[in-house]
């Protein structure tokens, strides 16, 4: 069951008992933090995120268990070729984790359709992402999407982990 609504201040969604929201208040990114801390293998500063959230905050999504967050993903959307006549905006998606107790029930697929949809709202194009070439997971779920291999990228992580960046061309 999926219900929407909409409001001035929020857009929520409902599927089942996960609502998704995006952000809205600076009191729900110590929750955007915790999840990401414990899924992601780079650490972020408080800055990183600010500064993904505070300018493109309807392109961070929130899945929310009650008033748990149990999943996140957080992007961003820039010119593209800017000045050219082939100027265009591209999605950029530099986060994504749901809580390890939720995986499997596609809640990260919503997420990141959400925002992928957001996007093209706003006119983009294209959406890149990195993920690590060893997150079979990752890549599954944005391959299901329609995501490509765009390019390898060597020792990209700080972990020293290879990186594939992965592209969607948008219609």
């Amino acid at each position: 069951t999926t219900t929407t609504t909409t409001t001035t201040t929020t857009t929520t969604t409902t599927t089942s008992d996960i609502n998704y929201v995006y952000y809205t208040s600076e009191t729900q990114l110590p929750s955007i933090m915790n999840l990401m801390e414990q899924d992601l293998s780079e650490p972020y500063s408080i800055y990183t995120y600010r500064y993904f959230i505070n300018n493109w905050p309807k392109l961070c999504w929130l899945a929310l268990d009650g008033t748990e967050t149990i999943g996140a993903v957080v992007c961003k959307l820039d010119a593209h070729k800017p000045g050219t006549q082939m100027s265009t905006y591209r999605g950029y998606i530099a986060m994504l984790a749901v809580n390890n107790n939720y995986r499997g029930r596609g809640i990260g697929s919503d997420l990141v359709v959400k925002a992928i949809s957001t996007m093209k709202e706003h006119g983009c194009t294209e959406v890149i992402l990195e993920t690590e070439i060893t997150n079979k997971a990752a890549l599954k779920l944005y391959q299901k999407l329609g995501f490509l291999r765009d390019k390898r990228l060597s020792r990209y992580y700080l972990n020293g982990v290879d990186a594939f960046r992965l592209k969607l061309e948008l219609d």
